[in-house]
């Protein structure tokens, strides 16, 4: 066994264990595959280095996107007020979203992108931070999805527009400037 001892890594033939080893210390074995995937492929040899598959380094980058975007946006104000604000403007932009899908009308979009963001920004900073994110997801997902089943970036025009209809709003602008004809006042 102490031929292949190999660094912090210790191999045998049942499974590879990572070993603790610290001067003045016990040495303590650990098995961490559980935490950490550790799977060299066949003929690898393992590493000192954890090893993540990307689908984890992936959720830890955008988890640890969303976590910092969610500390900047909270300011001198109270957690409790800027999550109240964050779910009341998310509360917001569905009403819009559910608003635009009973309206029915051609080309009216942009007005209640404009609408949704312009009264999640009414809020305070945690509606615009939800504005901001939930807009940004949307932008992605379309994106993605006209990737995946056109094949090509069609609706590029469209997303531009509907971003400039989502800043407009979130900028506290009348969204009453992408109205189209024939909405009912009801909206």
């Amino acid at each position: 066994m102490d031929k292949q001892r190999s660094g912090l890594m210790v191999l045998s033939k049942v499974r590879p264990l990572r070993r603790i080893e610290q001067e003045g210390h016990h040495q303590c074995t650990l098995d961490l595959r559980p935490l950490c995937p550790l799977t060299p492929k066949p003929g690898e040899i393992p590493t000192t280095e954890f090893q993540l598959e990307k689908g984890h380094s992936t959720m830890k980058l955008l988890i640890g996107i969303l976590f910092c975007t969610l500390i900047m946006g909270v300011t001198g104000d109270s957690w409790y007020s800027f999550f109240k604000e964050a779910v009341q403007g998310a509360s917001d932009l569905w009403r819009a979203y559910w608003d635009m899908r009973n309206a029915n009308v051609q080309n009216s979009g942009r007005y209640f992108r404009a609408r949704g963001n312009y009264e999640a920004a009414q809020r305070g900073p945690g509606g615009v931070w939800a504005a901001k994110i939930i807009s940004n997801v949307g932008e992605y997902l379309q994106g993605f999805l006209y990737q995946i089943y056109l094949g090509d970036s069609y609706g590029l025009e469209d997303q531009v527009s509907n971003r400039r209809a989502e800043e407009w709003g979130r900028s506290g602008q009348d969204p009453d400037h992408f109205r189209p004809a024939g909405l009912p006042k009801k909206y």
